[in-house]
């Protein structure tokens, strides 16, 4: 990916995985291909850690990958001075040892050469295939002389689009970065600074995603070490200092190997090394760091069932930490990770984290996607299918990666798209929640009912006035939890659309976009819309095609302000002849009448906002919002809608709040024909049996 070099000696390594030789790389790089009976020196590494994990692989398209690539990078240089041709080696490596197919590799050899060379993407479909074409067209950046500023989101967009039909994209763009973070030090500090946020607020997140942790571990790292020099070397210190002392996880392991081996379990003990951000992770969250703080036992098995013995047996003979348990073998992550996690107290009294997994497990809680191998071949177990409800089951096109890829297609803007995938990919907890027709919606943790309404409906959840959540009544802002089945409930009125509310409570991008879209091609509702109702259904803004005059109306309302819309506000929702004044919003573009008494009239004057005189004017009818309380029984809100029938009032929408105590709150917006009708149906509304009060609407302005 074009990316600067710097010198070999990056601060970090990760243990156990050897640093290719640049120095090697680059003579045998100079000094061209080898014989054509076999592979060119400068590919022994990959080819190394290529057959460790595919003995049968085919090296020939490899070495015509390598021929290409380094012939047409020759003459490259990185700022390290090492020739370019180094860094899709160590990009390809990185990719070998972490077990990618033969496939991926060779895309990989050949990833900067059409962004950065005179080889076409025609070239290499023609002699590499459509597959590594794809690929390489992929991980291609977008040339900032056509499209300036925006030319990073958009690569991205485009990286991510990919990703979509073939996960190996991101697989690639992941080693890449690696690869230039590790060799980031000849940059600029600002430039050092920029690379490595993005990568924080991006590609870690994704690598996370897709369940990479060979390579977001390190990533981590190096950003660490970047963002925050002075915690990274403290860190640093901490981990120098407890390498000196005393060892309680090797004795632990030693423990736990000895009491499997009595009990019949084959099994594999080693310690595992936190790394840098996770051991800073602790410390923060512990304050005081314990000797068994700086890893985790791993216990490597055969069979599932396997780990459950193993859990058994530590269970048994030593002491458990139960709120540390837990099965992500029995629930995976939403990104293929699965193991049990436990905590046990040894002899010496230390606590030590457990870690259990089969080698399968294992290699995909390090690689992620990347062990998958090839899951677009015609045998491979992860070949997509089609569930009946729709949403695709392959694993390398996860919920998460759907949904993002179905809300960047709103998001035209590149500065919209940048904003929102950073937040989108923030949110790095997945929940799952069912629909009342079989069906599952895939939420980030934290979503709301409002987020589950868009999920479900798209567009059409523009008239949500409520949801159900385990079959009780709950508002909009309720957050689901893990498990809840939810169901929206629609108004009736398809004109009805959301409040400007409705953004506190919505976390997926798809939520917040169609809702911003909506309020943007309603302006009026933005401001007047009541907030956890919909807006009003039925606008009157001046037609732009009426001249206007220097008094603007409503169907009720007249205000004394030039060029401007009125609008009744949602908050209080004042009738004839309540005493009202208007204030100016959207640089006087629109005046909203409230009520004296109502309790945004106070803050707007706090803030030194300048009010409106209003009238009524010659219209009779008006829209109210009404609160009725009462006690619980049944029939009661069809005696309570009789009763608003009765007096020829229109029922806009309604919310009935789950009973606290036996009591239940209604709200309701209505229209009425004429404001004089108002008193005689708060009366009705009153004589229903159970009805012990009926009050005009008085929520702050923003509370759901």
């Amino acid at each position: 990916m074009s990316a600067e070099a710097t010198s070999p000696g990056a601060p970090i390594r990760r243990r156990g995985r050897p640093r290719i030789d640049l120095r090697r790389l680059g003579r045998a790089a100079l000094f061209g291909p080898a014989s054509r009976d076999r592979a060119p020196d400068a590919i022994a590494h990959v080819v190394e850690a290529h057959r460790a994990h595919h003995p049968e692989a085919d090296l020939s398209v490899l070495r015509r990958a390598y021929v290409l690539a380094e012939s047409s990078h020759r003459g490259q240089m990185r700022k390290s001075g090492e020739p370019y041709i180094t860094h899709p080696l160590a990009v390809t490596l990185i990719l070998a040892e972490l077990g990618a197919e033969t496939t991926t590799l060779t895309a990989s050899l050949l990833h900067d050469t059409v962004e950065d060379t005179e080889v076409t993407l025609d070239q290499v479909r023609e002699e590499f295939g459509e597959e590594v074409c794809y690929l390489v067209d992929g991980v291609t950046k977008l040339e900032k002389v056509d499209y300036g500023a925006a030319a990073e989101p958009e690569t991205f967009r485009k990286m991510l689009v990919a990703t979509g039909d073939d996960v190996r994209v991101m697989s690639i763009k992941l080693a890449d970065r690696l690869h230039n973070m590790r060799t980031l030090g000849v940059m600029r500090p600002e430039k050092q600074a920029r690379i490595a946020k993005v990568t924080r607020d991006v590609l870690i997140p994704l690598a996370e995603r897709l369940g990479v942790q060979a390579l977001k571990t390190e990533l981590e790292d190096l950003v660490f070490a970047i963002l925050h020099p002075e915690e990274y070397a403290r860190t640093d210190a901490l981990i120098t200092e407890a390498a000196d002392g005393p060892d309680p996880l090797g004795a632990m392991a030693g423990n736990v190997a000895s009491v499997l081996r009595e009990a019949g379990i084959s099994a594999e003990v080693m310690v595992r090394p936190r790394h840098f951000v996770s051991v800073h992770r602790v410390r923060i969250k512990r304050g005081e760091l314990r000797g068994s703080d700086f890893g985790r036992v791993l216990v490597l098995v055969g069979e599932d069932a396997d780990c459950y013995a193993v859990l058994g047996e530590l269970h048994t003979c030593f002491t458990p930490v139960i709120s540390e348990f837990k099965d992500f073998i029995a629930a995976p992550k939403f990104n293929l990770y699965q193991s049990l996690h436990t905590a046990v107290v040894g002899p010496d009294g230390e606590v030590a984290e457990v870690l259990i997994r089969t080698h399968r497990m294992h290699k995909v809680a390090e690689a992620g996607v990347v062990a998958l191998g090839n899951p677009y071949a015609p045998d491979s177990a992860a070949q997509t299918v089609e569930p009946a409800d729709g949403e695709r089951a392959d694993p390398t096109r996860p919920g998460w990666l759907s949904r993002l890829l179905q809300w960047q297609q709103s998001a035209p803007d590149p500065d919209t798209f940048w904003t929102t995938l950073r937040a989108d990919l923030a949110q790095d907890r997945e929940i799952t929640v069912f629909r009342t027709d079989g069906g599952m919606l895939g939420l980030p943790a934290g979503a709301s009912c409002v987020d589950a309404a868009y999920a479900q409906h798209g567009d059409a959840a523009h008239a949500c006035i409520g949801a159900r959540v385990n079959g009780r009544l709950a508002t909009l802002s309720t957050v689901l939890k893990d498990g809840d089945t939810v169901q929206p409930l629609l108004a009736e009125d398809a004109a009805s659309g959301p409040s400007p509310d409705w953004l506190d409570h919505a976390r997926t991008p798809a939520a917040r976009i169609a809702i911003t879209g909506w309020l943007d091609a309603h302006p009026q509702a933005a401001e007047a819309g009541q907030p956890g109702l919909p807006a009003d259904p039925d606008p009157q803004p001046v037609p732009p095609s009426v001249p206007r005059t220097a008094r603007a109306r409503t169907a009720t309302a007249v205000a004394e302000r030039p060029d401007a819309a009125v609008r009744l506000a949602g908050c209080c929702t004042p009738v004839p002849p309540d005493e009202v004044t208007g204030f100016p919003v959207r640089g006087g573009a629109s005046v909203t009448v409230h009520r004296l008494e109502c309790p945004a009239v106070a803050r707007m004057e706090a803030v030194g906002r300048t009010p409106v005189a209003v009238s009524w004017g010659d219209e009779q009818a008006c829209r109210v919002t009404l609160v009725a309380e009462s006690f619980g029984r049944p029939r009661l809100l069809a005696d309570l809608t009789e009763a608003i029938a009765g007096a020829d009032a229109a029922v806009i929408s309604a919310t009935v709040e789950p009973p606290s105590e036996q009591r239940v709150r209604h709200t309701y917006t209505l229209r009425l024909p004429d404001a004089a009708g108002l008193p005689a149906l708060m009366r009705a509304m009153r004589e229903v049996p159970g009805v012990y009060d009926v009050s005009r609407a008085q929520h702050p302005a923003g509370a759901l």
